[in-house]
């Protein structure tokens, strides 16, 4: 039945609570609240009854409250507190609360569970968000840590307010097409040039370049076993380039790197790279991340993006964390083009989250800047903190997205459409259509194709796929060998597809509406670029299953068998 809400009014929680403070709804009211306490999400869309006629559309905005009231158009049940299906920032449906409002205060987690019970979710973070975030991608933000740090009307005043310095941090040429353009204005305490000359630093250890004579470009299959984790490495230290293409001093092509951190990086350091942008798909551990715009916090099933040049501090409040980059040497990521899917679905816009401006201004001291040059190491000290913009506005600006926001789709007929349905972020080419990195994932999904063999089909493929899992079991190679925190690799024309045993299920299984994924994720980056595989990805890291290909498809069996009464057809024209 529709409601007609009427009079919005944005209200403090205080008010909200003595807006209900009806007779007889005290009990309700408590568990009301103790409910919105145990949700995490800044975002919360709920119903209330406050008397026999009339019931209040709430909206929960931090510690404000977005009411508007409403006639009750037919009597209620005995529960004076009702949700309607309702859908919090993060993704979870809720359509009811349980009754027990003690439950709710002595185990939110277990109450959560259970008004959750029979709607499907979205991510689950045990640990809640800790920072204030701008959303939309692509999107002009502005950010100011003190009230007035901002010029009105200008960029670069003669004396920018409170004494600060401005300064341009530009992502593309000044001339880039509008669409194109990223830019930020920072308005900072000392402007980044006031550092000492960097000088080269593990010359003979640290290397994160694609050298071409250092690559190897193989057609085989390759798979890997997970990673290990290193808890003597920081952040920097940790990465290691397992593959890649191209050449960062011409701005062109990729890296696909592996990071495995114990430890902090420290107080007085900040890392950035000049080589490209860093777009990191953490797989275990969480990550704190402090940049010069403000601080990101990045859980297991969110992804960042850190553009280049852009200097930051990573922190582990969880202990060692592990995952994969996609370092983007050319250009920068954008949403892809959605055709004839409209105006809506995959990732949508208003998911991507962008920090707010946050500064330190501690007392002079010793401070390391870090730079990934070309894929080698140099350093710089310098006397001040480099996290010290006080605001900032632009389009250049790290960012972050929850992959359970994405908003999947597919075949509700027959046959398994070609996986860039499944496209987060492209950075394309010059050659429309095909891009020089994808970011791709397989989330939990429905699947309910008619006579139609459901996992992906097997493939030769122009682009290079390197394949990595989050959590779970990807629903293509079920055999046990691909594992959360390893990788694949399918390069260019190798072939590849199910595995015999995932073939083998999905051939004869009853094909029936099936929700396959849940509690797994895996990803893909596909570029069009033949991809070489480092030392390290291939021999140091020993990780490499050398029997990837005989326990994959070697085990297929062959069921050709041609009918008795029927005949092969000639291709001679004389036949």
């Amino acid at each position: 039945m529709s409601h007609s809400y009427q009079n919005p009014q944005l209200i403090t929680r205080a008010e909200f609570e003595l807006k209900l403070q009806a007779p007889g709804q005290d009990s309700e009211l408590a568990r009301l609240f103790r409910c919105l306490d145990a949700v995490v999400d800044p975002l919360f869309v709920g119903r209330v009854r406050i008397t026999d006629n009339e019931e209040i559309f709430y909206k929960s905005w931090g510690e404000h409250y977005l009411i508007q009231t409403s006639p009750v158009p037919t009597p209620h049940s005995d529960d004076a507190v009702a949700l309607v299906p309702s859908t919090t920032r993060s993704g979870r449906q809720l359509r009811s609360l349980p009754a027990d409002g003690a439950s709710l205060a002595n185990d939110p987690q277990a109450s959560l569970a259970k008004a959750e019970k029979k709607t499907p979710t979205r991510s689950h973070f045990s640990t809640p968000e800790k920072y204030k975030y701008q959303n939309g991608f692509n999107s002009y933000h502005e950010s100011e840590a003190i009230a007035g740090a901002l010029p009105i009307g200008t960029n670069s005043p003669q004396k920018p307010p409170y004494g600060l310095y401005a300064e341009k941090l530009s992502g593309t040429a000044f001339t880039a097409p509008r669409h194109e353009n990223q830019q930020s204005w920072l308005y900072r305490i000392l402007p980044c040039a006031a550092h000492s000359s960097f000088t080269p630093r593990e010359a003979s250890s640290y290397n994160t370049n694609p050298e071409g004579n250092k690559l190897h470009q193989i057609p085989n299959q390759l798979r890997w076993d997970p990673f290990d984790l290193d808890e003597t490495a920081d952040w920097v230290h940790s990465l290691k380039l397992v593959a890649g293409a191209g050449d960062p001093t011409m701005k062109s092509g990729i890296g696909i790197l592996i990071f495995a951190a114990g430890k902090s990086m420290s107080k007085n350091e900040a890392f950035y790279s000049a080589d490209g942008d860093f777009l990191v798909v953490l797989q275990h551990g969480i990550l704190d991340i402090q940049t010069e715009l403000g601080n990101i916090f990045v859980r297991p099933n969110e992804i960042c993006v850190i553009p280049r040049g852009i200097r930051y501090r990573v922190t582990l409040p969880a202990g060692p964390v592990r995952g994969y980059i996609l370092e983007l040497y050319q250009g920068h990521f954008q949403l892809p083009d959605l055709g004839p899917i409209g105006s809506n679905c995959l990732a949508n816009a208003r998911d991507f989250q962008a920090p707010v401006a946050n500064f330190e201004d501690g007392p002079p001291g010793q401070y390391i800047i870090l730079s990934k040059f070309n894929g080698h190491l140099f350093e710089a000290s310098q006397t001040h903190t480099p996290f010290d913009v006080v605001a900032w506005h632009g389009l250049y600006y790290p960012y972050k997205y929850d992959l359970g926001r994405f908003n999947t789709i597919g075949s509700i007929s027959f046959d398994h459409p070609d996986p860039s349905i499944f496209t987060v972020l492209s950075a394309p080419s010059d050659h429309v259509g095909t891009a020089i990195a994808d970011f791709v994932i397989f989330p939990p999904r429905w699947l309910v194709g008619e006579d139609t063999f459901r996992p992906p089909w097997y493939h030769r493929n122009t682009m290079s796929e390197f394949m990595g899992l989050i959590g779970g079991e990807y629903d293509g190679k079920t055999g046990g060998g691909f594992q959360p925190a390893g990788a694949s690799l399918h390069n260019i024309m190798s072939a590849h597809g199910p595995d015999a045993e995932t073939h083998e299920k999905a051939s004869n299984t009853e094909l029936r509406p099936a929700k396959i994924g849940e509690g797994s994720l895996a990803f893909m980056f596909e570029s069009c670029l033949m991809v070489g595989v480092t030392d390290w990805g291939l021999k140091q890291c020993k990780k490499v299953q050398e029997n990837y290909n005989e326990e994959s498809w070697t085990p297929l069996k062959a069921h050709f068998k041609i009918p008795t009464a029927v005949g092969k057809i000639s291709n001679l024209i004389s036949a």
